[in-house]
Formats: C-alpha cells, sequence, structure tokens
C-alpha cells in the first residue's frame, strides 16, 4: 500500500511539477531595487547561505520567489538529484527535508533553518529594508 501512495505522489509530481515551474517563471517578482555598491555587499553577506531545495517542491517555490523578490543571490542546491546535497543536508541539517537554509556565520558556525515561512521570516528581518518594501 505504501509504494501505491509513493508512485501516486510521485506521478502527480511528474504531471504537474512542469507546471509550477512555468508558473514560477512567469510570475517572478520584482526585486528590491539597490545601487550597485548595496547590491555587492547583500551578495557578499549572501555568500554564507546555501539553501537546499527539491526543484518542484511548492514550498522551495516559495522560498525562491522570496529570495528573488528580496534581490538575494544565494545559491540553490538540488538535495532531490544531487547525493552529495543530500548527504549534506542529512549530516548538517539532521533530516532530508526542503526548504532548508544553511547559514554559515563569519566564525564558521553553521545554522540549519527549516520551514519556508520561517526561512522567508529570517530573510525579510535580515535583508528588507522597510522603505524599500513599502515603494
Amino acid at each position: 500500500m505504501r509504494w501505491l501512495i509513493r508512485s501516486f505522489f510521485k506521478t502527480l509530481r511528474a504531471i504537474l511539477g512542469p507546471f509550477m515551474l512555468l508558473w514560477e517563471k512567469l510570475s517572478s517578482p520584482r526585486g528590491i531595487p539597490r545601487t550597485e555598491e548595496e547590491q555587492k555587499k547583500i551578495d557578499q553577506e549572501t555568500a554564507q547561505l546555501s539553501l537546499y531545495q527539491f526543484r518542484t517542491c511548492p514550498f522551495c517555490i516559495k522560498v525562491r520567489r522570496h529570495i528573488r523578490a528580496l534581490s538575494l543571490n544565494i545559491e540553490t542546491r538540488d538535495a532531490q538529484n544531487n547525493p552529495t546535497y543530500r548527504a549534506e543536508l542529512l549530516k548538517g541539517g539532521g533530516n532530508v527535508k526542503v526548504p532548508c537554509l544553511r547559514i554559515e556565520n563569519t566564525e564558521g558556525e553553521v545554522t540549519w533553518l527549516y520551514e519556508s515561512d520561517v526561512i522567508n521570516d529570517y530573510l525579510t528581518r535580515i535583508y528588507a529594508e522597510e522603505r524599500k518594501l513599502a515603494g
């Protein structure tokens, strides 16, 4: 019975996945406008961030859209199709659950954030300037 349920959802993802990716592409939000200097500073800060994700996961799409809306350059790592990233996620975060944001601070300490809303709240708190979001 378990294999039947897994097969059903795998088939459903295979059918809906391309439509979800198309919707993500067509409805991509506009990013926060920044000066070149501000964007370079943000890019340096986000170099320590990695998003572990599955390409067609709706919660991952939600986080990727939010990243675009904040004009952030965060590396995405496909934990579904890349066994190395999957192993990193399991070893570091403790679960193969996506989306997961890996945050490495300047001292080399790593924090793993799970849940799309938690990740989006963190990114908004750290990288969004209220005056720019209001405009």
